[in-house]
């Protein structure tokens, strides 16, 4: 694992240099022509000086470019590639002429980057006498430093932004994506199946087709749910997973190679990697085809069910719920809502392409919001009957009536709900529709649930104190390093005595 970005500097703009504007100008991309160019000179023993009279420009011209400060533009370059018996694509390569040229071109870039520039700090010139050992030891602490900048800027507001244009890109797509569905048809025609739920074995298969063993291990590192070892081909996943369900782990962990995922780097990429690899393994355990054939059928008899999609492939209710997401625009010609609800009311997980509004934050993110205490979210723990789902109509506020099927499910944090929403117009095609339970929701006004009546206010308000049971959450530090939460040092060390 390497920090997000250890580069020395902004990478280098595209050129472009035939449309220039005249006149010489700056550009990060300067330092690798100017080291060329200097090379080039040096090769032929050639003093600035005569450089400079070959190509009609003052020595401290050329010397501005050859130490990057300077681009020349098309007609000088040309002048300078014929003087130099080069060409101009050849001083023109991106790669630096040199070892050494690369290590000085990476220390003047990281010199030139606006977090070197904040820290007030005084450049060091760079010159022949500048040992490789002073170099690198520079281009270390840049790199160090701008580790640590990222990781402050690594803030809660930039990773609620990041997801809320991850959402929107979701929303605009209909939570289906072609790609993915393409590479689990894939995966599932290498292995032969031929219809069903997909079996432990069958993913085993898969694993070894991409090169990989499985191995459970009772020592997991605690902040991981699976740990891949490249080296050795290994994919090692904890012992106290029951068989049906290492299948979604083994599939998430192949998906950074069959997606082609490199270490993220930023907040955006690893929300990013993270729903590829939850779509993929969703595709794989409910194939693409069989699940709309399915659907279909189910849509033509109006008995659209999430239970019965669950049921057809063996997995989760969430599974199969969120599954229905990716292909209920595409394929159904429905456009739908996906709640998961935390007990607390908490929303942990959410997608529409419906309208329906969510509660948000002020970026727009739903993650963390409360949602109303009148929403089949939140009625549906109120239910005595866990066995069968619960359904509901709930008249919005900000406009529309909403069926919704919502069921409770248990996890390690407590009990949550997974609904399925659709407007009323669409409820024609679902099982539950006949359901008499309906409610109302104002929300977002406080009057709706969150605001007590005004006797039981003027009785309590100045006489209740309570200790609030606040979240762990609330003050901790955004997880931060190249998997966000992920302690390197105990994934190494475990690693290192798997391999002997």
């Amino acid at each position: 694992m390497t920090p997000w970005d250890s580069s020395a500097g902004p990478a280098a703009p595209a050129r472009g240099r035939a449309t220039e504007p005249e006149g010489e100008h700056e550009s990060g991309d300067a330092l690798t022509l100017g080291r060329r160019i200097r090379e080039k000179r040096a090769e032929l023993g050639m003093t600035l000086e005569q450089l400079a009279s070959a190509v009609d420009r003052a020595p401290s011209q050329l010397s501005a470019i050859e130490n990057g400060k300077r681009e020349p533009r098309l007609p000088l370059l040309r002048a300078l590639a014929a003087a130099l018996g080069s060409t101009v694509d050849e001083l023109l390569i991106d790669e630096a002429p040199s070892e050494r040229a690369g290590l000085e071109i990476a220390v003047e870039r990281a010199q030139r980057g606006a977090v070197f520039r904040s820290l007030g700090i005084q450049p060091v010139r760079v010159s022949k006498a500048t040992s490789d050992e002073t170099l690198k030891a520079i281009l270390g602490l840049h790199q160090e430093v701008e580790r640590l900048h990222r990781e402050r800027a690594a803030t809660p507001e930039e990773a609620r932004r990041a997801n809320t244009e991850l959402r929107r890109e979701m929303r605009v797509a209909g939570n289906y994506y072609p790609d993915l569905e393409r590479a689990a048809s894939e995966l599932l025609r290498g292995v032969g199946y031929a219809g069903g739920p997909v079996s432990q074995q069958a993913i085993a298969s898969i694993a070894e087709r991409q090169g990989f063993s499985l191995h459970y291990v009772h020592d997991m590192p605690h902040s991981t749910r699976s740990v891949i070892d490249r080296r050795n081909g290994r994919i090692y996943l904890s012992s106290n997973l029951p068989s049906r369900d290492a299948r979604a782990p083994i599939l998430r962990a192949l998906a950074s190679l069959v997606c082609g995922h490199e270490e993220p780097r930023s907040y955006a990429d690893f929300l990013r990697q993270r729903v590829e690899a939850n779509y993929l393994a969703g595709a794989v355990l409910l194939p693409e085809e069989a699940s709309v054939e399915l659907l279909a059928e189910a849509k033509t008899q109006r008995q659209i069910s999430m239970e019965d999609l669950r049921d057809a492939f063996g997995v989760s209710y969430e599974m199969a719920a969120h599954r229905f997401t990716n292909l209920a625009t595409e394929r159904l010609g429905l456009q739908v809502h996906f709640m998961k609800a935390h007990e607390s009311g908490t929303l942990i997980k959410a997608y529409e392409n419906d309208g329906v509004r969510f509660p948000s934050d002020a970026l727009g993110n739903f993650e963390g919001a409360n949602v109303c205490r009148n929403w089949t979210a939140r009625t549906v723990f109120a239910q005595p009957d866990r066995f069968n789902p619960w359904y509901q109509y709930t008249d919005m506020a900000s406009g529309g009536t909403y069926w919704c099927t919502s069921r409770v499910e248990k996890a390690k944090e407590g009990l949550y709900s997974v609904s399925v929403g659709v407007r009323f117009d669409d409820v024609k095609w679902f099982r539950g529709r006949e359901t008499r339970h309906r409610s109302q929701s104002f929300c977002p006004d406080d009057r709706c649930c969150r605001q007590a009546s005004g006797e039981l206010t003027r009785k309590w308000e100045s006489a209740a104190w309570p200790e609030a049971a606040t979240p762990t959450s609330l003050l901790a530090a955004l997880p931060t390093g190249t998997f966000p939460g992920v302690d390197s040092n105990e994934v190494y060390a475990f690693l290192e005595s798997h391999e002997r």
